[in-house]
C-alpha cells in the first residue's frame, strides 16, 4: 500500500507493522520516522544495516518473534535495504509482529525493483516514496517552524534561506534554527543578518568544495580545506552537500546510458541546472563511472553516520575522506 509523504496522517487509521521509506530526501525520511514513530516513544529503539540482518538471520527473526521481557514496544529501523531483503521480508510478513514496529529505509528503488512491487501490491504494509524538496514544499517547511517558534520573517528572507539550503531539509532546518538562536538577541532580523549567519557567507563556500571535489580537483580541494575552520555543522553541511550533488551525478549517468550525449542531459535536466554550473557538472560527469558513483553514495551515507557520532572529530573524517578518492 503505498502512502505518500504528504498524506502520512493516514498512518495514524493503518494498523501497519512493516514501513517502507525510499528515495533520495533523507530529511522526509527523518521528519516521517521523528515525527511520527518516534514522538512519545517510550520502548527500545534498535537500528541495522540490511548486511546486519542478512549476516544474523535467525537471530533476527527469532528476536521478533518473542516479546521483549524489559521493553512494552520495540522499534526496528533497517537501512541501506535493497532486493536483497525480499526472502527475508516475506518470512517477516508471515509472523505475527507483537509490540513491534519496522521501518525499512532505502535510496531510490526503480519501479521493476521486487522489493518496491511487494509493499505497492500488499494491503499489510506500508511503502512511502520520498523525493527531491522543490521551493514550494520548502516553504512550508519555514512555514511550520516560524509558527511553532512564533517568528516572523520577510518573504526576502524566507527564499535567502531556501537559496543557502541547496534543496535540502536538513540543511533548511539547520539554517533555520540559527535564525531562532539569533531572534533571542535581535527584534528584527535582516537578509544582513541571514548572510553573516549562513555557512556561506564568507571565504569559499561549502558549494564550490563539494563542486571540485567531485570535479577531482585535488589541489582546489586542499586550497579549500586549508583556507577555512570548518565547524562540526559545517561537515554536516558538507556531507549533505556532496550526497545531494552526488545523487545529481548518478542520475546524469544513469541517463548517459541510454546513448544519449552529456550535453543533451544536462540541458534537459531536472531541474535546471544553472548555467554557470555547465561546465564543473560535465567535468564531474567525465571523472566517475556510474559504478563508481554508486559506491561514492554508499560511502557518504556512511560518513555521514560516523561524522554525527563523533562531532569532535568530524572535520578529520571529512578531510580525510575528501583528501582520497
Amino acid at each position: 500500500m503505498i502512502i505518500k509523504s504528504f498524506e502520512i496522517d493516514k498512518l495514524k487509521q493503518i494498523n501497519s507493522s512493516i514501513h517502507l521509506i525510499y528515495g533520495n530526501n533523507e530529511g522526509i525520511k527523518d521528519d516521517i520516522i521523528n515525527n511520527f514513530y518516534l514522538k512519545n516513544f517510550e520502548g527500545e529503539l534498535l537500528k541495522y544495516d540490511e548486511q546486519d540482518i542478512l549476516n544474523k538471520r535467525e537471530e533476527f527473526m527469532s528476536s521478533i518473534s518473542t516479546r521483549s521481557l524489559f521493553e512494552n514496544s520495540r522499534l526496528i529501523i533497517i537501512s541501506r535495504v535493497t532486493d536483497k531483503f525480499i526472502n527475508l521480508l516475506h518470512d517477516i510478513i508471515k509472523k505475527e509482529l507483537l509490540e513491534i514496529k519496522i521501518i525499512l529505509k532505502s535510496t531510490i528503488l526503480e519501479k521493476k525493483s521486487k522489493i518496491r512491487t511487494i509493499f505497492e501490491k500488499e494491503k499489510k504494509i506500508i511503502c512511502t516514496p520520498v523525493y527531491e524538496d522543490d521551493s514550494r514544499s520548502l516553504n512550508y517547511v519555514i512555514q511550520a517552524f516560524l509558527k511553532e517558534n512564533k517568528l516572523n520573517i520577510s518573504q526576502e528572507i524566507k527564499n535567502l534561506i531556501i537559496e543557502r539550503s541547496n534543496g535540502d531539509r536538513i540543511n533548511l532546518k539547520n539554517e533555520l534554527f540559527k535564525l531562532k538562536n539569533l531572534s533571542l538577541s535581535r527584534k528584527k532580523i535582516t537578509t544582513e543578518d541571514i548572510i553573516k549567519l549562513s555557512n556561506l557567507a564568507e571565504n569559499y563556500s561549502v558549494f564550490e568544495l563539494s563542486d571540485n571535489y567531485l570535479a577531482k580537483n585535488s589541489k582546489k580541494v586542499s586550497n579549500i580545506l586549508n583556507e577555512n575552520n570548518y565547524s562540526s555543522e559545517d561537515c554536516i553541511l558538507i556531507v549533505r552537500t556532496i550526497l545531494n550533488k552526488s545523487k545529481r551525478l548518478l542520475k546524469i549517468k544513469t541517463a548517459m546510458e541510454d546513448d544519449i550525449s552529456l550535453d543533451q542531459v544536462i540541458s534537459s535536466f531536472k531541474p535546471p541546472i544553472f548555467w554557470k554550473e555547465k561546465d564543473i557538472v560535465k567535468k564531474q560527469a567525465q571523472s566517475w563511472s556510474t559504478s563508481e558513483v554508486k559506491d561514492l553514495i554508499y560511502r557518504i551515507n556512511g560518513l555521514e553516520a560516523l561524522v554525527k557520532k563523533n562531532s569532535t572529530n568530524s572535520m578529520l573524517f571529512v578531510s580525510n575522506f575528501i583528501s582520497n578518492y
